[in-house]
């Protein structure tokens, strides 16, 4: 079975095509800067002879659909291709990042799927409107072949009220299902189920933390390998300090600056989302950068790395006494799986939990899960890479082989 992912921004296509039965990449890319004077696309693939082919393509896509067109064409290209035709494609299946509290789980595309993706833009305006765009092109192009929709949120539908409540007005959640949602169910999913793998223990035994550290980052609680917690909201601009996004903050803030500042909503939503974070301390959202500065003897990256250290740490402590107990903490993503600097810091100190960091063995890199506490470690510190791509292809196929 040939599962082909896809991931739509506003002006982008990310694509994996995987081999299932292989569990293997069979070509990857991503369109960018559609619809603008010049975009790009950049696609990589092993061609029949088992070399490497990559090509970048510059030029104009004036929309998805011709995006779509294009990816298709290298992916059935005669010389260079990994499929003959496109009815070799069993299914493909769609990231979406917001699935409300209508989706529990991965899903086949149809009308009635669409619609309700629609009444959870106002959930996820900037992303929803994407996604759906990805699935009417993919719909058009691949008729034949099944859609799945995985949902960033389902992961996180099995937390309890008491974590997913605000304390406001209950009419505004019975009305507009104002309430946590949580985001990178996908990557959260995957480092947990890789973990038991690597622990040789069944994941319905073990609670774990797993901490899905990129530009975006979250946490989450899991018990019993469920999820009971995570750190993002309603919107992915809770919890964690992020690249851009400033996270946890004083509601009353933004009336302040409304008042005082004169700023508008528009301004503010800019603000949180775009220019605070990493960023809005200390000028730069890129963290090898940040620790770059740092070592520089740049104050304002130092603060803002004591932030973003402090932060997860604390979040540890509070997921550590929701669980009771403490199995492993995975550490997934850029920032997770390739900074030893914020590993180290986000775990020191927190030995009164059975919590040891091994800093040599947090030192060294690889592209495998590996272990990076002490032998004394009560509780096994983990650095597992994430691959939602493939998430989501496995997910897309469970899904299919139900119908099948």
């Amino acid at each position: 079975m040939k599962i082909l992912v896809i991931n739509t921004g506003s002006s982008s296509i990310k694509y994996q095509l995987f081999d299932m039965e292989r569990h293997r990449i069979l070509a990857s890319g991503v369109a960018e800067k559609i619809g603008e004077d010049i975009s790009i696309l950049t696609h990589w693939n092993v061609s029949a002879n088992g070399e490497d082919f990559k090509k970048v393509e510059e030029g104009v896509i004036a929309d998805h659909h011709e995006g779509m067109d294009r990816i298709l064409s290298l992916l059935i290209d005669p010389e260079h291709g990994v499929v003959g035709d496109k009815s070799e494609i069993s299914a493909v299946g769609h990231r979406v990042v917001h699935g409300g509290e209508t989706f529990h789980s991965p899903t086949i595309i149809d009308e009635s799927v669409i619609a309700a993706i629609k009444e959870n833009i106002p959930l996820a305006p900037l992303h929803n409107p994407s996604n759906l765009m990805g699935i009417e092109v993919a719909g058009a192009i691949f008729p034949d072949s099944p859609q799945v929709a995985v949902f960033d949120t389902a992961f996180h539908q099995t937390i309890p009220m008491e974590s997913y409540l605000y304390a406001i007005p209950f009419e505004l959640y019975e009305k507009h299902r104002i309430r946590r949602y949580g985001f990178h169910g996908t990557s959260h999913a995957y480092v947990a189920e890789r973990a038991a793998e690597y622990l040789r223990r069944p994941l319905g035994e073990l609670n774990l933390i797993t901490i899905h550290l990129g530009n975006g980052a979250s946490m989450a609680a899991l018990k019993n390998g469920i999820s009971v917690d995570t750190t993002m909201g309603m919107t992915p601009l809770a919890g964690l300090v992020m690249g851009t996004r400033s996270g946890d903050i004083d509601p009353a803030l933004t009336f302040f600056l409304a008042d005082q500042l004169r700023m508008s909503v528009k301004e503010i939503d800019d603000l949180l989302n775009k220019d605070s974070g990493l960023k809005g301390i200390c000028g730069s959202n890129d963290m090898r950068e940040v620790i770059r500065k740092k070592d520089a003897g740049d104050d304002r990256a130092e603060i803002a790395l004591k932030l973003y250290c402090y932060r997860i740490k604390k979040y540890i402590g509070a997921y550590f006494a929701a669980l009771g107990s403490l199995n492993a903490i995975i550490f997934t993503a850029g920032i997770g799986e390739n900074s030893p600097y914020i590993r180290e810091h986000c775990c020191q100190g927190l030995h009164k939990l059975g919590i040891k960091i091994d800093a040599e063995r947090n030192k060294k890199s690889g592209k495998e899960i590996r272990e990076i506490s002490l032998a004394s470690s009560e509780v096994r510190i983990l650095v597992v890479p994430t691959n939602e791509e493939l998430e989501i292809a496995q997910e897309t196929e469970k899904v299919i082989e139900k119908i099948l």
